[in-house]
């Protein structure tokens, strides 16, 4: 006899190879003095007990539609029992019962005739049971108890770590760290980035030339490009020229950037609807329902909130939500000052006094790199983290909600990944649509293969990244560079050990591995010293 495995229900059933029959059970219960079943009045009529009480008790005891065969529980008041395949309170039996006058004893009577049912002889093992933790029933479990337990042990270890730290190094954290007058310097950076706004204001003066026909589509294109790429390299030679500081540096050119992908966003976007238009005039293409509903017009307006919406893709119009939930935003931005607050803390008391007492990774012994590694990674893997909800969560959410913008996929369940492809896919979202959308497929419509189109995207995305770190440590070593595009054969390497192990859990561990483990740390050491022997070169 087995427990029955939802603890709401009551049902007795037998099967063919029990040693007692059903026969005998029911002959044996009916026998019993003070057996006598009662049910609701929805199911068995009023009165005393017929016939239809008896097969009642009969469908009680059998069930054979019972995947374990065999199930029985012993009813208390506030359980439901099931009779002839219908569902009752047991509080609602022992109502039934007092209406017809039976007492106590006679319910105690219908408790004793179930708890008869316990019989030795019945098989309490009636088919094949994989145990919760094996590999074939693992991931048909609910882990939420486990998963409990790693945040508590988490919080528990590096609670312990920190204030470990403390009590051996003290508070390391400088007075300087958020602000100092060297900040001060950086004035040519700030006038920098307040001039920005000049580059889509004058795309849009030339879309607007373009619309009016006041000029012609080669010069439409030759003025972009030089708009285009004035914007990215005025702010590379402010950085250049002046002694500014690394965080200061890496936040103009974030800003560069970013309007760079706009504007290159906004100019394909425009340039797109002019020939759609073109071809529609001239019959050479139907409009579909995703091309008619976007004005071919020119507004100052839609440029403006592209500029400062949390998108990278242009388009006229946006899902728009009704209203600004206030207090939602002032949640939303205590979590990121407190959040922003713990990256400054990691950063000063773990990965600073790290990076300082390590040596160069490619010059130094090699099992002492790779212990500053894995000792780096932990901190950095924290700071990586606490950055990718500060950014993608948080202060996109809260801008889109200022900005009442609808769509907020910012991100993807990145954290699944099963290969590096699958990663950049869903990581960052703007910048995987803006690839997708202005790279990726115009390369496709121009007959270019599908792996060189993926190199190519690859190849912006590794330009960018060494602009935005090589130029404000003043040096060009590639090493963002490099390592962005050591993805392109990682795709195919993870996608190949996918494909062989058919595993999800195998790629997910390569990729936190490679990506988290051993890639960043790797990087952040390989600048730091170069860095600080520029720095002491220069002295």
């Amino acid at each position: 006899m087995a427990i029955s495995d939802s603890p709401e229900t009551v049902g007795i059933t037998g099967t063919s190879t029990s040693p007692l029959t059903d026969s005998d059970l029911t002959h044996t219960l009916r026998r019993r003095p003070g057996a006598a079943t009662t049910v609701p009045r929805d199911v068995a009529d009023s009165g005393s007990k017929t016939d239809e009480d008896d097969s009642t008790l009969n469908d009680l005891v059998r069930d054979s539609g019972s995947e374990d065969s065999v199930t029985a529980k012993i009813c208390e008041p506030g359980d439901n029992v099931r009779i002839g395949g219908s569902e009752a309170s047991m509080d609602s039996v022992n109502a039934v019962q007092d209406n017809k006058g039976l007492g106590e004893n006679d319910r105690g009577g219908d408790r004793s005739a179930v708890k008869f049912a316990y019989r030795p002889s019945v098989p309490a093992h009636r088919r094949v049971k994989e145990s919760p933790l094996s590999s074939d029933a693992i991931f048909r479990q609910s882990h939420a108890g486990l998963f409990n337990l790693c945040i508590v042990v988490l919080v528990a270890v590096n609670s312990r770590l920190i204030i470990e730290n403390l009590m051996k190094y003290g508070w390391l954290i400088k007075t300087g760290f958020w602000f100092s007058s060297r900040s001060l310097r950086d004035w040519p950076l700030l006038m920098c980035c307040l001039t920005l706004p000049i580059f889509p204001l004058a795309a849009f003066v030339v879309e607007k030339l373009a619309l009016q026909k006041s000029i012609s589509e080669p010069a439409v294109v030759s003025l972009h490009m030089i708009i285009t790429t004035t914007s990215i390299l005025y702010p590379v030679l402010v950085i250049l020229r002046c002694d500014s500081a690394v965080l200061s540096g890496v936040t103009l050119m974030l800003f560069a950037c970013i309007v760079w992908l706009k504007l290159v966003s906004y100019v394909h976007t425009n340039y797109d609807m002019r020939a759609l238009g073109k071809s529609t005039e001239k019959g050479d293409a139907v409009p579909s329902s995703s091309n008619t509903d976007i004005p071919q017009n020119i507004s100052l307006k839609s440029l403006a909130y592209f500029m400062v919406a949390p998108t990278l893709c242009y388009q006229t119009s946006y899902p728009r939500t009704a209203c600004v939930r206030k207090g939602w935003v002032f949640r939303q931005l205590v979590k990121l000052i407190i959040f922003t607050g713990l990256m400054g803390f990691i950063v000063e008391q773990y990965i600073n006094p790290i990076v300082k007492n390590s040596q160069h990774p490619l010059k130094g012994n090699l099992l002492y790199a790779i212990e500053r590694v894995l000792k780096l990674s932990v901190p950095n893997l924290y700071v990586w983290l606490c950055m990718f909800y500060c950014f993608f969560h948080l202060w996109l959410n809260i801008l889109a909600e200022l900005l009442c913008f609808g769509d907020r996929e910012f991100y993807k369940d990145w954290w699944n990944a099963k290969t590096v492809e699958e990663y950049w896919r869903m990581w960052n979202m703007p910048v995987h649509k803006w690839m997708v959308r202005h790279i990726y497929f115009p390369c496709l419509r121009h007959g270019v293969p599908k792996g060189v189109a993926i190199v190519i995207a690859f190849l912006v995305s590794a330009v960018f990244h060494e602009l935005c770190i090589a130029v404000p440590c003043h040096m060009f070593k590639l090493w963002a560079f490099i390592g962005i595009m050591l993805q392109v054969p990682l795709v195919l390497i993870t996608n190949y050990l996918q494909d062989k192990f058919r595993n999800s859990m195998v790629g997910n561990m390569i990729f936190w591995f490679i990506f988290c483990i051993l890639g960043q740390p790797m990087c952040l050491l390989l600048y730091y010293h170069d860095l600080m022997n520029r720095k002491g070169k220069a002295e």
